[in-house]
């Protein structure tokens, strides 16, 4: 895939998922985080430590080659995306619970993911390395994904009618969006692919499967209702990896392919291993509950 094209398709891409993610949202979704702290701050907790810690420790452990570990640090600060919405409510999870975590994950995550991502490359690259997100980078990534989420909110708020009948479309657009760069991307680098596969896929699957149990076991374990944990788990355990691919292949940003490898790879992964997840996490969830009113409290068991 030629870097003129790279550098329009993956910002395009991207705000186009970031545009359906606005559409979803209203005030309400960001005020609801502040009433039903309890479960937020576990996701929240879970999303920006302990998934990085984890990554950091699959890492080390695998003795991943350098840029391929910087790649699955970005991927494990790479927030929710609008996949795990579809899957929530696919398997019985708190969509509106989703929507709020995916609201507040995106905005923390464009102050997070450039630190660690910056940390993951002076850490595994080296400090002298020009990779990195630097100031001017960093404005890039809150502009592509800020500025579509604004636009998309707004039209929320002035045709809700519209917004609301497109909800599911664009839901299910931003997946076929995600394929597709994903498709683009495995044939542009095939090769590559082909060569690195082998280093990460394990990493990766574990990676997946793991923050998937630990969003779902975290809330459990501190008495959050089955839906909530549901939707916790696929909050957490499905991250943005349009946002991860574009930041690792946009010749813009990182401008590194083997840095987007394990984004590329868990993009591809990710839909049947939350697939698996939820028909097993779905079984445990009462019958007609995932119609509840997006107003109740997340936080009873």
């Amino acid at each position: 895939m030629g870097s003129g094209l790279s550098l329009v398709l993956f910002p395009v891409a991207l705000g186009i998922v970031m545009l359906g993610l606005g559409l979803t949202l209203t005030v309400e979704d960001f005020r609801r985080v502040v009433r039903y702290p309890r479960v937020v701050v576990i996701s929240l907790v879970c999303q920006m430590l302990i998934l990085p810690a984890i990554a950091l420790g699959l890492v080390v452990a695998f003795d991943l080659a350098p840029e391929l570990a910087v790649g699955m640090m970005l991927l494990a600060a790479s927030p929710g995306g609008s996949t795990a919405s579809l899957y929530s409510h696919l398997f019985r999870g708190n969509v509106a619970l989703n929507v709020s975590l995916t609201a507040i994950n995106s905005v923390l995550a464009l102050f997070t993911l450039p630190l660690i991502v910056n940390l993951s490359v002076a850490g595994f690259v080296g400090s002298d390395s020009s990779i990195g997100l630097q100031f001017d980078k960093v404005v890039q990534v809150f502009a592509m994904v800020l500025i579509p989420i604004a636009i998309g909110m707004a039209v929320r708020a002035r045709f809700t009618d519209f917004a609301l009948r497109m909800e599911r479309t664009v839901k299910i657009l931003s997946v076929v969006v995600l394929v597709v760069m994903i498709t683009g991307a495995l044939t542009g680098i095939k090769d590559d692919i082909a060569a690195t596969i082998g280093e990460v896929i394990v990493i990766v699957l574990v990676f997946n499967l793991v923050s998937l149990a630990i969003g779902y076991a975290a809330p459990r374990t501190l008495r959050v209702a089955r839906r909530e944990s549901v939707a916790s788990s696929f909050e957490i355990g499905l991250h943005n990896a349009t946002l991860a691919i574009t930041i690792g292949m946009s010749p813009a940003l990182l401008d590194n392919t083997r840095m987007a490898m394990p984004s590329v790879i868990y993009g591809t992964v990710m839909f049947f291993t939350a697939a698996a997840f939820g028909l097993v996490a779905a079984r445990r969830v009462p019958a007609g509950t995932e119609h509840t009113d997006r107003a109740a409290d997340p936080t009873t068991v």
